[in-house]
């Protein structure tokens, strides 16, 4: 957005079809509603900090004539100083690939992790290639034995920025710091890069996975919240 030659917000279409913000003021989340239903556009989602989100979510209603729910709360996080975990878990990260299973693995996995977060995505080897996790670089945690019991990934930003996205640990190996042990593991393979922040999504209602990241050196920047968008059901003719 840009008034009088001065850049006042930016805003992306996300690979799942949806419009991520920059932190706007009401009235710019406002013009920039009216200016996006003006020229058509269908959006499913917005994501955004916690008071744009709201903003542009209010605006959309009105301009596009939709309805709007918010879908998740989240809390931005950013490394401030990388600390060690412990107690380390006992094990190693190794890139995803390595292994000729590794593969499978990582689409089930994938899966798995969009469903725990409400994610309508289907993931398998038909489908993997049009995701948003597919030709990204995954790290698993694996046990002494060899068996992956933890993954996480990087995605490359703009301006020297990297999200860690997502971190999944299998119901059956939680609570054991695998999850701890290759955010780790990633954070500082992105630092050792080149990266020159390394930031994170948690989300505010999990108590444990943000008590974790602040133990490992992350510190909450923002609230954040993601609104989805659906047409309103018609009224029951009398």
């Amino acid at each position: 957005m840009e008034r009088a030659g001065e850049v006042g917000g930016t805003f992306c279409h996300l690979p799942s079809g949806g419009i991520g913000l920059t932190p706007l003021s009401p009235a710019r989340a406002d013009a920039l509603a009216a200016r996006l239903a003006g020229l058509g556009y269908s959006l499913p989602y917005v994501s955004a900090d916690r008071d744009t989100a709201a903003a542009f979510a209010k605006a959309w209603q009105r301009y596009a004539g939709v309805e709007a729910a918010v879908r998740v709360r989240l809390c931005l996080y950013r490394l401030r100083e990388p600390t060690p975990l412990r107690p380390v878990p006992a094990g190693r990260g190794r890139p995803v690939g390595e292994h000729s299973g590794d593969r499978d693995q990582l689409m089930d996995w994938c899966q798995e992790f969009a469903a725990d977060v409400e994610e309508d995505v289907t993931i398998d080897a038909g489908t993997w290639a049009g995701t948003r996790f597919a030709r990204k670089r995954y790290t698993f945690w694996e046990s002494p034995d060899g068996v992956p019991v933890s993954m996480a990934r990087v995605n490359p930003m703009p301006a020297g920025v990297t999200q860690v996205d997502p971190v999944y640990t299998p119901a059956r190996f939680r609570g054991r710091g695998y999850a701890g042990a290759v955010t780790v593991e990633v954070s500082r393979a992105a630092l050792a890069a080149g990266a020159e922040s390394v930031v994170l999504f948690t989300n505010a209602a999990n108590a444990t996975s943000n008590a974790l990241y602040q133990r490992l050196g992350y510190v909450r920047v923002t609230d954040w919240a993601v609104y989805d968008f659906t047409q309103p059901r018609p009224r029951p003719q009398p």
